[in-house]
């Protein structure tokens, strides 16, 4: 947050102010400048915190209709050649995207393997390292 900002969530004058202010005018404006000025540093953490929850409940909505596939987005608008030419995009559409969650698929088993790879390299370089110290006997694992 900008700290150099006249009105922010912290006991500044003009914080102060507004809050008397608030109070002498409506007392729920001074109290929700008090608010403010108390749990104001938690607004960032809390507008994340809705947006995820409404993004969650909207994401709901848009598997139930199949990613554009509900009857509000196929519905016929009488022009038979834009309702041809809105089906043949809406598949292209839908093609593209599942060849791009393919190929994110193989991306990421790509992704794995490549680090399950740099793991087991790390772990045979220690186990190495270790036998060359003289500590590779462990207790119910003996050094090969």
């Amino acid at each position: 947050m900008n700290q150099s900002a006249l009105i922010r969530p912290d006991w500044t004058p003009a914080t102060i102010a507004l809050m008397v202010l608030g109070f002498v005018v409506f007392w729920p404006l001074g109290l929700a400048m008090l608010a403010y000025i108390i749990f104001g540093d938690r607004l960032k953490s809390f507008r994340k915190d809705a947006n995820d929850t409404v993004d969650g409940m909207f994401a709901s909505c848009r598997s139930a209709f199949g990613r554009g596939k509900g009857p509000a987005f196929r519905r016929a608008t009488g022009n038979v050649a834009f309702d041809d030419w809105r089906d043949a995009e809406l598949s292209r559409l839908d093609e593209e995207r599942r060849k791009l969650d393919e190929m994110r698929e193989e991306f990421d088993s790509y992704v794995r393997e490549l680090r399950r790879a740099k793991d087991q390299e790390e772990f045979d370089r220690f186990m190495r390292e270790r036998r060359n110290e003289g500590k590779g006997d462990v207790p119910g694992f003996p050094a090969t």
